[in-house]
């Protein structure tokens, strides 16, 4: 948002007789809720080097936020933003980063120790709300970004290769399978497969609550695909009302191999790796 004062510009000169009462003000009041998470020395620091760009926007003449001589001031308030949102703070302790300035010049001149017009106090605090939404908004992208990452993470957790045996690899699966979370068991199955040169993998949905319909279809793409890498793949684990919906949903798994447990399955993996498992007996 502009601002035409309509007269010669005092904005910058009030900011500047009063940088060293404000800008201990603006400390004071951006610690109180944070409550220790940032030392003294951190929020002058950062503070100190944010009034330097904003005083250098508004001696420009400009009272666009979004315009050239804000560019370091948005920068660095970027830079606030995704520390704050990577580090746990909550929207209001990043915005107060920006509205406490505004504050602080406030009682400043309530208690006169600055003199402010009416028009450079409105121009400046119209400007600082442009800026605080300016951060709001890089606060929100980089929570998101965060919770993306999060997610991510705890898909490739819940999305397990362990090797069972020699030549012997399985995907234990617990929870929801959806196709997001099929695809990623393809293809780190896969890459398995290359990695270590197995020929036998497991599929255990034993954990898995449903199935449906794109979730199957994914699970045999994945079967073929090991097959194309000369693995023979297993799907163990259905549990009654999985088959049922299968049977229902009209899927046909063809030759696939299906065991009704993971012991079952790696009992069949080692078998046709030539492997016999037999019970020892016990000598009394």
């Amino acid at each position: 948002m502009t601002i035409e004062t309509g007269r010669p510009d005092n904005l910058a000169e009030l900011l500047r007789a009063g940088a060293p009462a404000l800008s201990a003000r603006w400390v004071e009041l951006v610690a109180a809720p944070l409550r220790g998470r940032l030392s003294t020395a951190e929020l002058e620091r950062e503070l100190s080097e944010l009034f330097t760009a904003v005083l250098a926007g508004v001696e420009s003449g400009s009272r666009d936020a979004q315009a050239a001589p804000y560019a370091e001031t948005r920068a660095l308030l970027s830079d606030m933003s995704r520390r704050r949102a990577r580090a746990g703070f909550t929207p209001s302790e990043t915005a107060i980063g920006v509205f406490a300035l505004k504050q602080a010049l406030f009682e400043l001149i309530d208690r006169q120790e600055i003199d402010g017009g009416l028009r450079d106090v409105v121009a400046f605090s119209l400007l600082l709300d442009d800026l605080g939404l300016w951060t709001f908004e890089t606060y929100a992208k980089a929570r998101e970004e965060v919770i993306d990452e999060q997610a991510e993470q705890l898909l490739e957790l819940t999305t397990p290769v362990v090797k069972l045996w020699d030549g012997v690899l399985a995907v234990p699966l617990v929870g929801t399978l959806d196709s997001a979370r099929t695809q990623v068991v393809m293809e780190k199955l896969l890459e398995s497969l290359v990695s270590t040169g197995a020929a036998h993998a497991i599929i255990d949905i034993t954990g898995v609550l449903a199935v449906d319909t794109q979730v199957a279809q994914h699970l045999l793409k994945t079967v073929m695909a090991a097959r194309l890498m000369g693995a023979e793949c297993t799907i163990s684990g259905i549990r009654p009302h999985i088959a049922q919906t299968i049977v229902g949903l009209g899927i046909e798994f063809g030759d696939i191999t299906t065991k009704a447990s993971l012991a079952d399955a790696l009992r069949h993996a080692l078998r046709r790796s030539g492997v016999d498992v037999v019970a020892a007996q016990r000598s009394r």
